[in-house]
């Protein structure tokens, strides 16, 4: 590649996108089978670690922690809540808002899913010092500092 190329730029191999876009289909493939096991799609599988920790949450809190919109969250849920996993109700005061809550069978699937991280980390061949550095470096490109 010539250095007074002015379309070096639109090279797919100096795009940071691609890799990251790459990389993103990779995880979520390996983490299927996995998944698949709890009855669980990798959004639901993230929705539940929220869920887990925090036990109750309004949906827009829910969509902040995820990075992702009502739009996206809400039919996702709505099927959590058929397979019992959490429940939806509308706040009395506003019923715009809506309050998301594990559910008893939701809280059992968190022993289920206690492997997958570690299944996970077999899978992904970086040592815990380049998976903390990857980490980090993502985190900065989210706007998160970790």
């Amino acid at each position: 590649m010539e250095s007074n190329d002015k379309y070096a730029s639109l090279r797919l191999e100096n795009q940071l996108c691609f890799p990251l876009y790459v990389v993103s289909r990779e995880i979520i493939r390996k983490y299927t089978p996995f998944l698949t096991e709890l009855d669980l799609t990798y959004t639901q599988y993230i929705v539940m670690m929220v869920m887990w920790e925090h036990k109750k949450l309004k949906i827009g809190d829910l969509c902040s922690k995820l990075f992702l919109d009502t739009g996206t969250l809400s039919p996702l849920l709505k099927g959590m809540e058929k397979k019992g996993l959490v429940t939806r109700t509308r706040e009395k005061s506003d019923e715009r808002i809506v309050q998301i809550e594990i559910t008893k069978e939701g809280e059992a699937l968190k022993d289920k899913a206690l492997a997958v991280p570690q299944k996970m980390f077999s899978c992904v061949q970086l040592s815990p010092q380049d998976s903390k550095e990857l980490y980090r470096i993502l985190y900065t490109i989210i706007g998160k500092s970790k």
